[in-house]
């Protein structure tokens, strides 16, 4: 029989019925020894083979495209990040998968539960369980740079490199805000995930590199540890405990609670004050910046005692130092509401006592003293019958009481009929409660 042409129709010797052979019999009735055949069967197994690798070719090269990441509702956060990142003229690829072709495939092949997620339902939300490799990050950046772009921060990263630091570890929020970490990926979030929004969600704080994770890794250093050898240390936290399970909810709430109970209130002290001599890494400000150091009225002596007058008037640049996102590693959970009903630009601060006690209560660098109890007022008793009057005659002594204690009982904030806002008090002392009559010559 020929190859690849059609077999004899009718009855034969080896057909008697007449039917039309089929594919295998006609396959096997094919004469092997003529040397023609054997060439025609190598041309189409070449063709073949050519097919399937632009095939595969094809399908890898459009599954790299971000375009179609963005096909999956569920990766809107995601994309929309990194199209509106420093490094949206990159692929997906190009920092997700190992370089190499080898390990793209296996990458894709190992994708292929992706698809099934998408079918029986993602995690939510969804949390990177791998971080970024330095090869790929070397892949367009400079190992050797010294002074990142601004010209302020001082960063040997060849040094941090050869220490095994990973790049992702204070870059983790180049390409995609931090979302995971800010809680603003899940699934109730995707269809505010749009680049109108991309702005307001995004933020510049979030994408440049924390000044609370060089904080805890500097602090870990001076205790003897290596955090980055963990792998985790890298990633935000996964609240999925298995596929599309979330933690229990009272195990998370306690979990929240023991976090706000535990001394990071106590953190920014730790660090400036007592990591300043005799450790690896000092926490002096011009160990990593140029230009930023510690204003010279913070060196006064009575600094500590007297600094509310300045925060009254300068706020706004208290904060650009010591805002908690700078200073804590582990950012605190937002509201994806809040971010879009509030206005992209920072509102200019003008002199506010109202806003200036409320910062002091609730920054945790600010309550880190604030919420400790003074010296004097430990004997509870003698302090409250006598010793605290001398204390607060003037308006002056007056408005340092304030900062932590109210006239009267805090109630809910709010903001309606004109009334001030009410700024939540640390405890439940207030004046009121004793002087319900008020105070002689007041005239705050």
């Amino acid at each position: 029989m020929a190859f690849w042409k059609k077999g004899k129709k009718g009855p034969s010797e080896d057909n008697p019925e007449g039917k039309k052979p089929g594919l295998w019999r006609r396959i096997k009735n094919i004469d092997w020894k003529n040397p023609v055949n054997r060439w025609k069967l190598v041309v189409i197994l070449l063709f073949v083979f050519i097919g399937g690798i632009g095939f595969v070719g094809g399908a890898i090269a459009y599954t790299n495209n971000p375009s179609f990441c963005k096909m999956c509702h569920e990766m809107a956060p995601e994309h929309v990040t990194f199209v509106n990142s420093a490094h949206s003229e990159q692929t997906c690829v190009s920092c997700h998968i190992a370089p190499g072709n080898v390990e793209m495939v296996l990458h894709k092949m190992e994708s292929l539960k992706e698809v099934y997620y998408h079918i029986v339902g993602p995690p939510d939300p969804i949390v990177q369980t791998v971080a970024v490799l330095d090869v790929n990050c070397q892949q367009c950046h400079s190992m050797e740079r010294e002074v990142s772009p601004n010209g302020d921060l001082i960063v040997a990263h060849n040094d941090h490199i050869k220490e095994g630091i990973s790049c992702i570890t204070c870059h983790s929020g180049v390409a995609h805000a931090k979302v995971v970490e800010r809680g603003i990926n899940d699934s109730t979030t995707y269809d505010s995930w749009t680049t109108a929004n991309a702005d307001k969600l995004m933020g510049k704080e979030n994408m440049n590199p924390n000044m609370g994770t060089c904080i805890d890794c500097h602090t870990q250093v001076n205790e003897g540890k290596k955090p980055w050898k963990d792998p985790n240390y890298a990633l935000p936290e996964n609240p999925n405990e298995g596929h599309g399970k979330k933690k229990d909810e009272n195990v998370a709430k306690a979990e929240e609670k023991k976090e706000k109970k535990d001394d990071q209130q106590q953190i920014v002290l730790k660090k400036v004050n007592a990591q300043k001599t005799d450790v690896k890494l000092t926490q002096e400000c011009s160990l990593c910046h140029k230009e930023v150091d510690t204003p010279t009225n913070h060196a006064n002596g009575d600094w500590g005692q007297n600094h509310g007058g300045a925060a009254i008037q300068e706020l706004d640049q208290c904060i650009n130092c010591h805002s908690d996102s700078k200073w804590i590693k582990v950012l605190g959970k937002q509201s994806i509401e809040s971010l879009l009903n509030g206005s992209a630009e920072k509102e200019k601060y003008s002199p506010n006592v109202t806003v200036v006690k409320k910062e002091a209560r609730e920054n945790k660098y600010c309550s880190s003293c604030h919420e400790k109890r003074p010296e004097s007022h430990l004997d509870s008793y003698t302090w409250m019958t006598g010793n605290h009057a001398d204390q607060a005659r003037t308006d002056d002594d007056k408005a340092k009481c304030f900062v932590c204690h109210d006239r009267d009982q805090t109630v809910e904030s709010t903001k309606d009929k004109g009334k001030e806002e009410n700024v939540k008090a640390q405890n439940e002392v207030y004046c009121q409660y004793c002087h319900r009559t008020g105070f002689k010559g007041e005239s705050l």
